[in-house]
């Protein structure tokens, strides 16, 4: 990998499921073509880091149109990504309602180190890197056959 990761990938059994894609429709009101965290792996145990899982599909509705014939993942996509796995995080890390709505107000130091295409599985990596009562910070990147694709700093908001 060019980089280092959030935490160490070989630790963690990619067969478990820690939130089920249920839990995450529960916690994220993104639906239909705008959900793009299928569930969590894996999270600490106070919540503050956590591995999800997208799997990116032939079917999506950017395939056609985003470079036709070699569709690759648009960057904002995997940066929504991420941003609904920090969401889930902090809900489940600060008991913050499921009512409640956490917005995605800045994105910092936004890198892309690789191509997603369809048929990948794209793991998203997540760790709280600071909160207060209506606003966090998390870093976060994600993985594709064991290369850094994307990293970022995510900021979101209780609104």
């Amino acid at each position: 990998m060019a980089a280092q990761t959030l935490f160490d990938l070989s630790a963690i059994d990619l067969t478990q499921v820690a939130v089920t894609p249920d839990d995450v429709a529960g916690m994220n009101p993104q639906t239909g073509h705008m959900r793009h965290l299928d569930y969590v792996i894996w999270k600490s145990e106070d919540s503050t880091s956590g591995l999800g899982v997208k799997a990116v599909r032939d079917d999506e509705f950017w395939v056609e149109g985003h470079i036709p014939g070699r569709p690759l993942l648009p960057g904002v996509l995997m940066i929504e990504a991420a941003a609904q796995l920090c969401s889930v995080l902090h809900k489940c890390a600060h008991e913050i309602g499921r009512a409640k709505f956490l917005g995605f107000i800045r994105c910092d130091e936004v890198v892309f180190r690789g191509k997603v295409v369809p048929g990948d599985t794209l793991y998203l990596l997540a760790r709280e890197l600071s909160f207060r009562r209506r606003k966090f910070v998390s870093a976060a990147q994600a993985v594709v056959d064991n290369n850094l694709v994307f990293e970022a700093t995510i900021t979101g908001m209780v609104l």
